[in-house]
């Protein structure tokens, strides 16, 4: 029998919104063994009120990783 976790994260990036997901599982692989996979639950930005661009893009993201055990 297998167990996995699920944990919430946002990334975030001034190219897009993949850049913004892999952004996420980056940080996450700094602490993290066995991701097994992402969600992309939700995409946002910021927009420069003066241009109208969108200046950041953010990826909200549900990471599942296994659990060890002994």
């Amino acid at each position: 029998m297998s167990v996995a976790k699920i944990v919430e994260l946002v990334g975030s990036s001034d190219k897009g919104w993949e850049d913004a997901a892999q952004a996420a599982v980056n940080e996450a692989l700094k602490t993290l063994r066995g991701v097994r996979g992402i969600e992309v639950v939700d995409q946002t930005a910021l927009v420069d009120s003066k241009t109208g661009k969108i200046t950041n893009y953010r990826a909200c993201v549900k990471l599942s990783f296994g659990i060890e055990s002994k």
